[in-house]
């Protein structure tokens, strides 16, 4: 997906927004969210990299906790 300015991401990360809002929640799941991909795509390749594996295993955790205290807070918000 190509927007005016800068690439998206899931509906809400423009880059220009990215580097601005690096402390952001959404700009931390968007971080996660591309090393999750990247250490899913080496565990392809390396079946037994179990150190990766426990990497992945990590950093799935730490997106599914802030993707619910997101989910928290839009519902406070409205």
């Amino acid at each position: 997906m190509k927007k005016k300015g800068g690439t998206q991401f899931l509906g809400f990360m423009v880059k220009e927004e990215k580097e601005e809002n690096r402390g952001s929640v959404e700009f931390q799941v968007f971080s996660f969210t591309k090393k999750i991909r990247r250490l899913a795509s080496h565990l392809e390749l390396h079946k037994k990299y179990f150190s990766s594996e426990r990497g992945l295993r990590i950093l799935l955790g730490k997106r599914r906790r802030l993707l619910a205290y997101l989910a928290k807070k839009n519902r406070e918000r409205v």
